[in-house]
């Protein structure tokens, strides 16, 4: 029997002191100057803390999810678990023409594209959740049958604003002009090409598809802490994941060494200076028991990576100290 690794996370069912924010006005205050630095890109920020103090900047708008998307696509497998339709060690026989590239590791992509292999669904979940595989992810998502199936299952959950419609691929498809179905066109000129993926990058920020309102990330995350989406083995199952993940500099940089952090990152592509997307979705929670939510989405943006890790690394910072 597979077992689940523990995490030292609180859910809802445990206890927890909670003592009011004196000043919530200086956590929006905050949030809105990290918002300020980051323009002319668009920076959405949610942060809910336990004691009921939520602050909102740009919530105007949904935003890319990127490999954020990963978490829910991991939680709608687990609910089938859950119900006793699929088992964390069937396999999933993959091959060289299944690899979707991108991955924050090495990690199941690298593997079968070397040569086909059978991968089960707890390795094809770890990889794509901490290591953040795009191949196991889209795995993932042909085996429960397609993205929307992730969307319904968020809705019978009473998660609203976060969609899912397509996989990695689709999603990399539409960033490369070829959304339509076509495929890059023979003798392409590097002008050609390059017009081609410019106006796939537009497309590709402007697309509805695959993104989430700053109410809807919340809305996971609360109710992934809560309990609400998953039976509390698999909650803890797909919570230890989330706290493996093997991206350090986002929000969890400002995490101090002794709170937990369970959160999933992504990254839009890029076209020349502009970066589509840079996110990170976390459950932050002290060693005095208490947690937050905390949602951040940067969209297009032409930021240098050291500003991007300072932005993300401050509001750790933020949310942590508001904690304590």
């Amino acid at each position: 029997m597979l077992k689940y690794p523990l995490l030292a996370l609180s859910l809802a069912f445990a206890s927890t002191t909670v003592v009011a924010a004196e000043h919530p006005e200086a956590l929006q205050a905050s949030l809105q100057k990290l918002a300020d630095e980051a323009r002319p890109a668009r920076f959405g920020i949610v942060v809910e803390l336990d004691n009921g103090v939520t602050a909102r900047v740009n919530d105007d708008r949904p935003y890319m999810m990127m490999s954020t998307f990963k978490a829910p696509v991991a939680a709608a497998v687990l609910n089938l678990v859950d119900a006793g339709k699929l088992t964390l060690d069937r396999t999933v026989h993959l091959t060289p023409a299944d690899v979707t590239p991108g991955s924050a590791v090495p990690s199941v992509g690298a593997r079968i594209a070397k040569g086909a292999a059978d991968v089960t669904v707890s390795e094809l979940l770890t990889a794509a959740v901490t290591q953040s595989d795009n191949t196991a992810v889209d795995a993932l998502i042909r085996l429960i049958g397609g993205g929307p199936v992730v969307t319904d299952y968020l809705k019978s959950k009473g998660v609203e604003g976060m969609r899912i419609d397509m996989d990695e691929r689709g999603v990399g498809r539409v960033f490369d002009g070829l959304a339509d179905g076509t495929t890059e066109p023979a003798n392409e000129t590097a002008a050609a090409r390059d017009a081609r993926r410019r106006a796939g990058y537009e497309a590709a920020i402007a697309m509805q598809e695959n993104t989430t309102t700053l109410a809807g990330a919340a809305l996971f995350l609360d109710k992934l802490q809560a309990g609400q989406l998953l039976s509390p083995v698999s909650t803890r199952y797909l919570l230890s994941l989330m706290q493996a993940q093997v991206i350090p500099n986002r929000i969890r940089a400002g995490v101090p060494k002794d709170f937990t952090i369970a959160d999933k990152t992504g990254t839009g592509a890029s076209n020349g200076k502009r970066i589509a997307a840079w996110n990170d979705m976390a459950i932050i929670t002290a060693p005095n028991g208490r947690h937050a939510v905390v949602g951040a989405f940067l969209r297009d943006t032409t930021s240098t990576d050291a500003q991007r890790a300072a932005w993300f690394k401050r509001l750790g910072e933020l949310v942590s100290h508001e904690l304590m």
